[in-house]
């Protein structure tokens, strides 16, 4: 009998899903790539992948439902981790060649045009970790990650207002400005980068999810 954690890469038109898929059982992981609600419901994590625009992402999403599933999954303090555009639809909206999009409001926030000479930012770059991160555990100062992306979310704006709580761990990077690189809040985290194309260093950051679900 298979002890390893299910995980399904949600299907809904936009993302890289078969490396995520491959990515993921590289790290140990039961992989399976559908939008089936129950299965996604159910896995131990849900990854969402993300790529193009953001309104083409959040009208797909939403006509799988999958809007709905990560809420859901998120009330019953069930892992969902976004990558790259499907971590920027977990904000509140997107701003695109001058028109808002709504996004699913986890987070409060816009992602906006990154601020840079330079567009799209495309290539390796470096993070800045918070202390205490899970995500980037064994993880050197110095590694890189892949990034592909023309926008990002430049300033966090949540507060926990319950002392209790643990407050989100916020990972940043720079291209021309700083722009948010991670997020590890609760159950939900997200990287702006892709790590299953990240080489070494994205594997063990993939590890590091599943080892927490």
């Amino acid at each position: 009998m298979s002890t390893a954690k299910r995980v399904v890469v949600f299907d809904y038109g936009f993302g890289n899903v078969r490396s995520a898929e491959r990515a993921l059982a590289r790290a140990g992981a039961d992989v399976e790539i559908t939008r089936d609600f129950d299965r996604a419901m159910n896995a131990d994590g849900l990854l969402v992948p993300g790529v193009g625009a953001f309104a083409a992402c959040m009208k797909g999403l939403k006509e799988a439902r999958g809007d709905w599933i990560v809420d859901r999954r998120l009330a019953g303090g069930r892992p969902v981790m976004g990558i790259c555009v499907g971590m920027q639809i977990l904000f509140a909206r997107g701003v695109e060649h001058g028109v808002e999009t709504e996004g699913l409001d986890e987070w409060p926030g816009a992602v906006e045009p990154l601020r840079a000479d330079v567009v799209p930012h495309m290539g390796w770059n470096t993070v800045d970790a918070p202390a205490g991160s899970e995500l980037f555990a064994g993880l050197d100062a110095d590694a890189r990650f892949y990034f592909v992306h023309s926008y990002a979310v430049h300033d966090w704006t949540l507060e926990t207002a319950n002392p209790a709580m643990r407050a989100p761990l916020v990972t940043w990077s720079t291209h021309g400005k700083p722009f948010v690189a991670a997020v590890e809040n609760g159950a939900l985290w997200a990287t702006q980068f892709h790590p299953e194309k990240s080489g070494d260093a994205g594997a063990q950051l993939l590890t590091n999810w599943i080892g927490t679900l």
